[in-house]
């Protein structure tokens, strides 16, 4: 498998990239795991040069691990994307993707702090596919165009906080998605190549106890008819990422309570690596 990450301490990272066990330093290519690289086929030369050992080992042990997508122009969601999701949520199953946005600088590590808002109560998890786009997508007229477009995939949480979405919100979603901290990713983008994106099984577990439980089969709108759709209505950015919807088993179901402080909450989907959050 190949991984890429990023290494060190937040605004100081470094990227790397692993293979079959070995982590690779990838600084002789390039400064950081951003839209320019990507738009350069970064993820392919830089596995061809570690895989021809012209690139450093380097040993990850204690060190950090950021989202290895440096500084994405846009965060793009998709709400209830999985039938089972929208009938939790009182809702009947979309006929178009609901698409809502994150601010980018949300964006934290996967074993980074969540921090609530003061005064939070309706805090939530979102275990979710995120799609890493990898060249400028525009129009799309065919599903394999769509994918064509995309460098690869990571795990996401759409971190929520309730209130702020559906009470203050004045119908705009993104209100209760948008506080520092609320988009843990990572901890690896896996090239779109290795990656069968419509069967994989993504898992949340908030202090031990079993939440989401469920494959990526069950979209209602699968990742390429996303990008698809997505590239008539707004340009798709190397570097942009699009959270592709959770499954069901979040708080907002009744069925768990909601965040409190001192939670722990982790969440992996299946050969992308797993996450772990403090909730403060």
């Amino acid at each position: 498998m190949t991984a890429f990450r990023r290494l060190g301490p937040a605004g100081s990272e470094r990227p790397v990239v692993e293979i079959d066990g070995t982590v690779f330093d990838l600084t002789p290519l390039t400064a950081d795991i951003d839209g320019a690289f990507l738009a350069a086929d970064g993820l392919t030369r830089a596995a061809e040069e570690a895989r021809a050992g012209r690139l450093p080992v380097v040993d990850p042990a204690g060190l950090r691990i950021g989202p290895p997508v440096a500084r994405p122009q846009a965060i793009l969601c998709i709400g209830q994307n999985y039938a089972a999701h929208a009938a939790e949520s009182g809702s009947p199953v979309p006929e178009q993707p609901i698409l809502f946005l994150k601010h980018p600088n949300t964006l934290v590590g996967p074993d980074d702090d969540v921090v609530l808002p003061a005064g939070s109560t309706r805090g939530d998890w979102e275990v979710e596919l995120a799609v890493v786009i990898g060249s400028r997508a525009a129009n799309c007229v065919t599903d394999e165009d769509a994918l064509s477009h995309v460098a690869g995939y990571v795990v996401a949480n759409d971190v929520s906080e309730r209130e702020y979405q559906f009470d203050l919100s004045g119908g705009q979603w993104s209100t209760g998605k948008t506080f520092p901290t609320f988009c843990p990713l990572g901890p690896d983008l896996v090239p779109a190549a290795e990656v069968e994106p419509q069967a994989l099984r993504l898992r949340s577990w908030v202090n031990g106890e079993p939440r989401q439980d469920s494959s990526t089969k069950d979209m209602v709108f699968p990742v390429a008819a996303l990008v698809r759709v997505l590239s008539h209505r707004l340009v798709l950015e190397p570097g942009d990422l699009v959270l592709t919807g959770t499954p069901e088993g979040v708080a907002l179901s009744g069925r768990f309570p909601y965040l409190r402080r001192g939670d722990v909450v982790e969440m992996e989907i299946d050969g992308l690596g797993r996450q772990r959050q403090n909730v403060r």
